[in-house]
């Protein structure tokens, strides 16, 4: 596999990135609207609600929290989960900003 050409790209490029893959998958999406809903919760809770093993959930989690979106305490043997205001905000504030960008392209093309 080739090197990461990742420096070539502005930070801001490199964040809109990361969220966005963070949220590339219909399980994390599922997983994001469970806590949206329920504000916490604990990781059986989740496996309970969707058709995936509980490594697999562990897996759409580990990449939510990777980028921030999710915040996590350990409680006994559970680890229970809610959404990062403060990197949610963030997150929102990037695609806002990057959809609006977008907004100002003319309609001239093709």
């Amino acid at each position: 596999m080739g090197l990461s050409k990742k420096e070539h790209f502005s930070e801001e490029e490199q964040e809109i990135a990361a969220f966005a893959k963070a949220i590339s998958h219909p399980a994390r999406i599922a997983i994001l609207q469970y806590l949206q809903k329920n504000n916490e919760c604990i990781c059986g809770d989740i496996v309970e609600i969707l058709p995936l093993s509980q490594s697999t959930v562990s897996q759409h989690l580990k990449e939510l929290k990777k980028v921030a979106l999710l915040k996590g305490s350990i409680e006994g043997a559970s680890i229970c989960y809610c959404i990062n205001p403060v990197a949610w905000k963030k997150a929102e504030g990037i695609f806002k900003l990057f959809f609006e960008k977008l907004e100002n392209c003319d309609d001239k093309c093709c």
